[in-house]
């Protein structure tokens, strides 16, 4: 059959649904990758592709045998570098609407009760940082730090991050309406987008939102700032109002934060 008279493919509806569904997916995970050290390997792992697909026109041996060996393995080795990224990747679709109908509600006493904690630590200057746990359990970070079964209070909190007490340098996890463990470790943002100006607490708290979908409060020593962290965003310059409207408890006012996209 003459080339002209070849009949031209239609799309049908299932095709188009399929293209569209793809090109979300690829968006989605160029725009993750964004600003991480996970796009950097990428593109050289696609300059590795390039560098064996000119080999094989050039009809070389060895290069191409070489390449072949590395990319044999290759899906294994994306599996150890690519680990924290794709743990991340897994924790944000946990996070989607449709799992958060599963979340469990946090307490609005509890909600006051941080609040108020934040603000006396801010105007103290006294650095605080507080994780409060949404719908994914904390445990794993609970281990790593003192068990505790207290329920939420203003005293009690202030009195954990004194600088005196020897809990005061890890993060307390608050479930509902109870203090878990305090003292604990949370792991620290890959961002390479992150504010130089932010210190550890700030990076921790990231760190734990990009993976969960807790809520991470922290009280900064140096300005006395109130920030949140939440689904891999910091909410900066917060008055005790928005706190409890963050918490899920009763505010005053709408709360109006200022977003740093990380």
């Amino acid at each position: 059959m003459p080339p002209e008279q070849l009949p031209l493919p239609v799309p049908q509806w299932r095709d188009l649904i399929e293209i569209l569904l793809v090109a979300v997916v690829l968006y989605r995970v160029l725009r993750f990758l964004v600003g991480t050290r996970a796009l950097q390997i990428v593109f050289g792992l696609l300059a590795l592709a390039g560098i064996y697909i000119a080999a094989l026109l050039l009809q070389l041996t060895m290069i191409p045998f070489l390449l072949g060996l590395g990319f044999t393995y290759a899906p294994f080795a994306a599996l150890v570098v690519f680990q924290p990224e794709l743990r991340q990747a897994l924790a944000r679709l946990g996070q989607t609407r449709v799992f958060r109908w599963f979340a469990v509600p946090g307490s609005s006493a509890a909600a006051g009760e941080i609040a108020e904690a934040l603000e006396r630590l801010s105007a103290a200057r006294v650095g605080a940082i507080v994780a409060v746990e949404q719908g994914a359990r904390l445990d794993e970070y609970v281990e790593s730090g003192k068990a505790l079964q207290a329920t939420v209070s203003a005293e009690l909190l202030a009195a954990i991050f004194s600088p005196y007490s020897p809990l005061h340098d890890g993060a307390v996890v608050v479930r509902g309406d109870q203090i878990v463990a305090a003292g604990c470790i949370l792991p620290l943002t890959q961002s390479a987008r992150l504010d130089r100006g932010l210190g550890t607490r700030h990076r921790a708290a990231l760190g734990l939102s990009e993976e969960t979908d807790a809520v991470v409060l922290v009280v900064s020593e140096e300005t006395s700032t109130v920030s949140a962290a939440r689904r891999g965003r910091l909410e900066r310059n917060l008055s005790p109002e928005q706190v409890r409207t963050l918490l899920g408890g009763p505010a005053t006012h709408e709360a109006v934060v200022e977003q740093v996209a990380i």
